[in-house]
C-alpha cells in the first residue's frame, strides 16, 4: 500500500515537501512516481524514480523546481517542491510497480496511493 502526505497549503514561491510511505514491499527493485491532478484536468506525470539505475526524471513543469529522492532504509519516497506556483496546485499522488521506459505513464503503474492536495495560493 502507498500512503502519500505533506501537502497543504503555501504560497507562490514557498516549498512543500511530500512523502510517500510504502508497506507491504520494498521500493528497492520498482520504480516510483509521483502524478498530479488539477481541478477539471487529466492526471499527469511529475517525476518518477529507478531504484534499481538511480535514475530519475521530470515533466518540463517542474523540472529544476523539483526533486524526487528516495530512502529504502523508510520505504519512503519524496517529492521535494521549490519555487511553488499557482499552477502546481492539484492533488498529488504516488504511484508504483511500473519498469523505468514507461515510468512516464500513467497507466504502467501498478499500485496507487491516495492523493495529498497541494495549494500554491496567496
Amino acid at each position: 500500500q502507498l500512503q502519500a502526505s505533506g501537502g497543504g497549503l503555501v504560497q507562490p514561491g514557498g516549498s512543500l515537501r511530500l512523502s510517500c510511505g510504502i508497506s507491504g514491499r520494498t521500493i528497492s527493485s520498482t520504480t516510483m512516481g509521483w502524478f498530479r491532478q488539477a481541478p477539471g484536468k487529466e492526471r499527469r506525470f511529475v517525476a518518477s524514480i529507478s531504484w534499481i539505475d538511480h535514475l530519475t526524471a521530470y515533466s518540463d513543469s517542474v523540472k529544476d523546481r523539483f526533486t524526487i529522492s528516495g530512502d529504502n532504509a523508510k520505504n519512503t519516497v519524496n517529492l521535494q517542491m521549490n519555487s511553488l506556483k499557482p499552477e502546481d496546485t492539484a492533488v498529488y499522488y504516488c504511484a508504483a510497480g511500473a519498469d523505468w521506459r514507461n515510468s512516464k505513464r500513467l497507466g504502467q503503474y501498478k499500485y496507487w496511493g491516495e492523493g495529498t492536495l497541494v495549494t500554491v495560493s496567496s
